[in-house]
Parts: structure tokens; sequence; C-alpha cells
């Protein structure tokens, strides 16, 4: 078992060293997005096959998170940290020099993969290295880089590929994966930990990547072939259905299995888990959708549709130090339950936008919405984790990381495809109202010109489009508002106390 009673000769170092490697980690999931179309054409290749580079690494980083556990249990989570974060730095620089989409996209499939596992043994090994009674420090502090990375992505992202090249959005990384992996081999090296050499479960893994993969194919892809009115997608929903079905099946009733399923006989690990999936899947909709709307809605640039939401980020970072130190004194499932009452109650702020909403009330709501994000991560984190075996805080770890992973997958796909299908609705319905013989259109038409008809026809339609995604937003936003504030009630599903079994000493666990 892992030395639950070890602590490092500098926790400051060891704390901004892990936290780095996380930062560069979630960093890695946006700051490409933005950058599509320049590497795709500098590649010499359509933009849809440039989407395989945000692909590939999602679906191997999918694969590879629910692995943690057993991969902890092999190397140890020092060494399988180390690893990951010195290989995940030379893949990165191996993206950055790929001069076809093949190499890229190779390299980038890799990179996902061994950053799987880098965000939960980062969680181990913060709840590992801090006292019991700073551990809600750690983990307030992983939430503020989860939180800030993902928004500082794009406008990175953008920032480096239109003044310097793409290939620096991978560059970058290296001297960081190098810093954190150092100081985590310096720091975390002296940690006792025993190693095992379980029996792979070959079926489970085999069906694991098939299911994951397809699946993460599917949530991707699906859009952009319309869903199932696509071969190809119902041909990866019917194999991912199997797969993952037999994995289920098999993975209950092996002796060894290679994703610990039984961890959800933890009371307020499953009702934890849950929280962090719906939650987040509902928060990275939000989060995908506000920009898109900012852009085909307001007409805003990508530049300033980062700028607009990121003072999200604002109140994340003031605030960990507070949250972490005083946040575990009180009842986590009230901090919880006001962190979802206040994003849910922005959502429901945001339905009430029009087109002419001005940037100030945008950034504004952003920022209110900051404190919600600040109170909602550690609790919940700590809650989930709360009545776990020091032994199993790795595995669990990975596993919630994993479903929250999908649920964010689940959530872009389908937040994407509601907007675009209720806008069509919309579009509709305010269209059927223009009309030759409807007084309204025949005096807008009029103020716009007789002799320019059909060019005041279509100025009539884009009005009509820009508002149809408006009302699409702010149904969605009046949705997702409701969501947030509906999860406080299943809070009290979880028993406290909070910081129960993850103090059980090394070798009683």
């Amino acid at each position: 078992m892992s030395d639950a009673h070890y602590r490092p000769p500098n926790l400051a170092l060891t704390t901004i060293g892990l936290s780095l490697a996380t930062f560069m980690r979630v960093l890695d999931t946006t700051i490409a997005n933005v950058s599509l179309p320049t590497i795709a054409g500098n590649l010499g290749v359509s933009y849809n096959q440039g989407t395989w580079v945000i692909t590939s690494f999602m679906v191997c980083m999918a694969i590879s998170l629910p692995l943690t556990g057993w991969l902890s249990r092999r190397f140890g989570e020092v060494k399988l940290f180390v690893w990951c974060t010195l290989l995940f730095s030379i893949t990165s620089f191996m993206c950055g020099i790929s001069d076809s989409i093949g190499m890229l996209l190779f390299f980038r499939a890799i990179q996902g993969a061994v950053s799987g596992p880098m965000y939960p043994v980062t969680q181990s090994l913060l709840i590992a290295a801090y006292p019991e009674d700073r551990r809600g420090m750690a983990l307030a502090l992983l939430a503020m880089v989860t939180v800030v990375a993902p928004i500082a992505g794009p406008v990175l992202g953008g920032w480096i590929t239109d003044n310097y090249s793409w290939p620096w959005i991978f560059f970058i990384n290296v001297p960081i994966g190098i810093f954190a992996s150092v100081v985590a081999a310096s720091q975390m090296g002296g940690r006792k930990e025993k190693t095992e050499r379980p029996r792979m479960d070959y079926v489970g893994l085999i069906t694991l990547i098939i299911g994951v993969g397809a699946l993460q194919i599917l949530l991707d892809k699906g859009n952009d072939a319309d869903w199932f009115h696509s071969t190809f997608i119902v041909s990866l929903a019917v194999i991912s259905a199997i797969s993952l079905s037999v994995f289920l099946i098999w993975e209950l009733t092996d002796k060894e299995p290679v994703v610990d399923l039984k961890l959800f006989r933890h009371r307020n690990f499953a009702y934890g888990t849950l929280l962090l999936v719906l939650a987040y899947a509902a928060f990275f909709g939000m989060n995908l959708l506000v920009p898109l709307w900012l852009q085909r809605a307001l007409n805003y640039t990508a530049l300033w549709a980062g700028f607009a939401t990121a003072p999200i980020g604002v109140l994340p970072v003031l605030l960990t130090f507070f949250i972490g130190k005083y946040g575990p004194r009180m009842d986590l499932r009230i901090m919880a339950a006001v962190a979802f009452v206040i994003i849910g109650v922005t959502c429901l702020m945001r339905a009430g936008f029009n087109v002419q909403v001005d940037y100030e009330h945008i950034a504004l709501v952003q920022l209110l919405q900051g404190l919600g994000v600040a109170l909602f991560f550690m609790p919940v984190l700590t809650i989930l984790l709360s009545d776990l075996k020091t032994s199993e805080i790795a595995s669990g770890s990975g596993l919630s990381t994993f479903l929250r992973t999908l649920g964010g997958s689940f959530a872009a796909s389908i937040t994407t495809f509601l907007w675009d299908r209720r806008s069509v609705v919309h579009h509709a319905q305010l269209a059927s109202h223009i009309t030759p013989y409807s007084p309204i259109s025949r005096a807008a038409l009029q103020h716009l010109g007789h002799s320019h008809t059909q060019k005041a026809a279509a100025m009539i339609n884009q009005t009509i489009t820009v508002q149809s995604f408006q009302m699409s937003f702010n149904d969605i936003m009046h949705v997702l508002g409701w969501i947030f504030i509906g999860l406080v009630p299943v809070l009290w599903l979880t028993r406290p106390p909070f910081h129960g079994r993850s103090r059980v000493p090394a070798g009683k666990s």
C-alpha cells in the first residue's frame, strides 16, 4: 500500500509541479480547437480531417482514464505520474514537428493515452502530500486549475497561432512537463509504494477500448454526420452498445477486473460521482455554448468571445485559498448546494438575454457564475472520495474522471445538436409570419427600399436567423438552469463525515 503519512520535503514546490502538469493536461483538451483551420491548411487537409486532431486525443484519453487504478497498482502512483508527464512532453514535441496529418494524429493519440492517468493520479498524490486538515486546500487548488485551463485554452491557442505558429501550442508543453516530472520525482520519490502484478483482464481491456472508442467517435462525429441518419453512426452505436454491455457484465463478475466497478458500493462515491457527472456535463455544455452564441448570434470574434467568457475564472482563483482552508469546516453539502443554485441562477439570467445584450452584462454574469464554480468542485470531489480507502483513491478518481469526461462529451454533442435543431424550429416559426400580405412584412420591405427587394428579403432572413439562434440559446439556458437547481436534493443522499476513510493509515486500508 502507499505510505499515507509521507510528506514531501517542499510542499509548495510539490503543489506547483503537480498543478502545472494538470494545467498542461487540461489545457491541451481545448488549446488546439481554435488552431484547427490553420493546422488543416498547413498540412493540406480538409477541416473535417483536421478535427481528428481533437478526436484522436479525446478517444485515447477516455480509454486510458479507467485504467488508472490498474496502472497505479502495477507501477506505483509516483512512477506512473512521472512517466506519463515525460511522455506527454515528448509526444507534444513530436506533434509540433509533425509534417503530415498522419504523423500528427499518431503522436496526438499517444499524447491522449498518456494524459488519461495524469489528472486522477495528481489528485491522489496531492491528497497524500497534504495533512488531513488541509486536503480541502489541495482539492480546491486542483479544482481552480481545472476551471481556468479550459477557459485559457482557446484564448492562448488563438494568440499563439496568430502571433507565432501552430506548433508552439504543443512546444509550450515541453518545459512544463519536464519541470513537473522532475519535481514529482524529487519530492515524491521517497514515498513508499507497494506495487502488485495484477492479472491483465484482456476481455475487459479489449471491450473497453472498442466500446469507449466507438462511443467517443460517435459523440464527436454525430453532429457532422446527422446522427442516426448515417450508417456510420448507427454502426458505431451498435458496436459501442454491445462492447460496453459485455464490459459491464464481465467487470462485475471477474475476480481481478481492469476497472473496479465495485467502488460504487460506497454510498458517497456513487452519489458524488452522479453529482459530478451531471453537474459537469451541464457546466461543460454551457461553457461550450456561450462562446458559440457570442460568435454566431452577437458576431463576436473568437478572441473577444474568449475575453467575454474569461471572467468566470476570476473568483475561483481569488477564493481558492479561503475555500480550501475554511470549506472543510462546514457541511460540504451546503457549500455544493449554494454552488448549484448560483450556477443555476446565472443560467436563468442568460435565458433572458437578447441580441442587444452588452459586453459588460455578459462578463458580469460570467463573473457571478465563477462564484458558483469556485464552490462547486472542491466539495463534490471531497464527498465522492470521502468513503474510499486510501488504496482506492487513484482507482476511484480515475473512474469518476472518466465518467465526468464522457458526460462532458455527451453534453457537447447534445447541446450543439439541440441548439441547431431548436434554431431551425424557431426560424420556421418566425419566417411563417413573413408573407407578402403581412402589413409588418410590407412595412419592413418598404423601410429597406423597394429597389432592392431581394437584398431586403435576405437582410430580413438574416435577422430571423440571428433571432432564432438567440431564442434557441435561451431555451437551452433555461433547461440547464433548472438541471443545476434540481441537483440540490441529490446532495442530501450523501452521508457525512466527509473526511473518513481517506484517513485510514497505510497497512489498514
